[in-house]
């Protein structure tokens, strides 16, 4: 009786062990990795490093700004070449404790708005509204 238990117990753990390798769990491993940093600690790695910031300044309500995370966002090539160039945020404007403040300081009036920022925190560039994969990388071919 008590074989069949451990056997089953043994079973489980090792189903659920190999469960956290399945796609669900690594999908969005290709595409832009948020980092979950204060902006004030984005800014002094930004400097440290000579990497720009990349925000992503978004609501909860906002289509546009889902509808970038399913797509854009989530594409290879774009994920490639955001997470090797810049330090990747994603700040919602309303629930985020950075939130207020990232919209007042860079005027976000409208959703989504994706900020380039420096090490000084100071705005090298400003897009706004839904970016297709295409639009986002050739606006970002123009920043050094």
């Amino acid at each position: 009786m008590k074989f069949p238990i451990l056997f089953f117990l043994g079973l489980s753990v090792l189903i659920f062990s190999f469960r956290s390798l399945t796609p669900e769990t690594t999908a969005g491993a290709s595409g832009i990795k948020f980092s979950k940093l204060s902006f004030e600690k984005a800014v002094k790695q930004a400097k440290a490093t000579g990497k720009l910031i990349f925000i992503d300044v978004h609501t909860s309500w906002c289509g546009p700004c889902k509808e970038m995370d399913k797509t854009t966002f989530s594409d290879s090539q774009v994920g490639e070449e955001f997470n090797r160039r810049f330090i990747n945020l994603k700040i919602d404007a309303e629930e985020s404790k950075d939130g207020p403040m990232i919209s007042k300081a860079y005027t976000v009036a409208g959703y989504p708005t994706l900020l380039f920022v420096n090490g000084e925190g100071k705005l090298v560039k400003k897009l706004v509204g839904k970016q297709s994969k295409e639009k986002l990388l050739a606006a970002i071919s123009t920043i050094k």
